[in-house]
Parts: structure tokens; C-alpha cells; sequence
């Protein structure tokens, strides 16, 4: 049986809200980052958890919050985290180990860094936490990790925080075989995916797998 799934909407930009609605199972226990309630709302569905300052929701939203029962964790503005990695960290005390983060790309270029070095923190190591937000995700890859899409997608491969060893690709246009990828280099960025799905592993290190989806129609 398919263990449940932790939904985080954070309050980033959406581009598409139907793609992002075919990503989503109808067992997702649904998490409210601050403004990220208004995403939930409008698809019609409604959160388990409302964590943040909530400085970016209305007095309306709280209150219909309220009405339907959810469960809401209240931060002081001052607080040291953002209300991502608050409800992240509410995640992981509820006990899910497989997170997806959505609307956590675009917008203020400063967020969207921090979301996504946020995925490198060590008390998140035990759990499986990537983005999407159905025409882009992105995950750390520390080992071994296989991508699935469809031919045309375009893949990078970005080195966090140093040097990434032995980086062996397969099914990608551009292959890499036992490679070292830079964080001062753009060796790995701008691959295509020739398969449904392919294969990335690496020896040592930390990558950022960037994963854009091929737009059509």
C-alpha cells in the first residue's frame, strides 16, 4: 500500500494550475504555507494544516480555515525560518517521509534560492522532498536517481556546495560517463531526455536535478 504523501503549497507563483492538478492524488494530506492557502482554495480542496505568520492570507481565508477545521500553527512575524521551512518541519514531525513542494518557484529570485538550498538540510536527509509544480521540478540527487518524463524534456545537473564526482548519465543526449561537475562550470546544464526515463548516479557529492518539462499544444 502507497504510503500518503505531504503536499506543501508555498506562496511562490503557479504557471499552470492544470498541470499542477494532474500531479496531485486524492489521499495528499495538504499543507498551507502562509499564502500558499489561496492555491488550495481555488482548486477547490481543502488543507489539513495552515502553518506561517500568515501575513499574506486574509482575515476571509483564516476564518474559512477556521470553518473547515483545519489546523492552524501560528508563527510570530520575527521568526528566524521562512513558512516553507516551517511546514516542512510540520511534515516531518507528522511523520511523512515523502514531501512535494509546490508553487516554491518563480517570483523573488532570493525565495526561490532559498527553497531550493532548503532541500539540502540535514534534519530533511531521511526524507524524499522534491518541487514541482507540474511543468518544472527539482530535487538533490545524492546517490542514485532516475527521472521520469518524456523525450524532449530538458534535464540540468547543477553541483551544490562543491565538486560532484563520478556523474554517470544514461538516456540523455549530452551523456556523462564518470564525470566531474563544477559549481564554477555549466557542464551540466541544458541536457535532453531521449527516453520516458532516465538515469542519473554519482559517486560523491550533491546534485540539484532541474527537470522542465517539454511544453506542447
Amino acid at each position: 500500500m502507497e504510503k500518503k504523501r505531504a503536499v506543501i503549497f508555498a506562496n511562490g507563483e503557479v504557471r499552470d494550475m492544470k498541470r499542477l492538478q494532474s500531479i496531485l492524488r486524492e489521499d495528499d494530506v495538504l499543507i498551507a504555507a502562509d499564502g500558499g492557502l489561496r492555491y488550495i482554495y481555488s482548486l477547490g480542496l481543502r488543507p489539513s494544516y495552515l502553518v506561517g505568520d500568515l501575513d499574506s492570507v486574509s482575515l476571509e481565508e483564516i476564518n474559512q480555515a477556521k470553518n473547515d477545521g483545519v489546523e492552524i500553527l501560528q508563527f510570530p512575524p520575527g521568526k528566524d525560518e521562512t513558512d516553507l521551512q516551517l511546514a516542512i518541519d510540520i511534515a516531518i514531525e507528522k511523520g511523512f517521509d515523502d514531501i512535494l513542494i509546490t508553487a516554491a518557484l518563480g517570483g523573488r529570485l532570493d525565495q526561490t534560492l532559498g527553497n531550493i538550498f532548503l532541500l539540502g538540510r540535514d534534519g530533511y536527509s531521511g526524507a524524499l522532498i522534491r518541487m514541482d509544480d507540474g511543468m518544472e521540478e527539482v530535487f538533490l540527487i545524492h546517490d542514485t536517481a532516475r527521472i521520469w518524463g518524456a523525450p524532449g524534456d530538458t534535464v540540468s545537473l547543477l553541483p551544490l556546495g562543491g565538486p560532484v564526482l563520478g556523474v554517470i548519465t544514461e538516456d540523455l543526449q549530452y551523456p556523462l560517463k564518470s564525470e566531474t561537475l563544477f559549481p564554477d562550470r555549466t557542464r551540466g546544464i541544458s541536457n535532453i531526455m531521449l527516453e520516458e526515463s532516465v538515469r542519473v548516479s554519482i559517486a560523491s557529492g550533491t546534485l540539484i536535478c532541474i527537470h522542465t518539462r517539454l511544453i506542447t499544444g
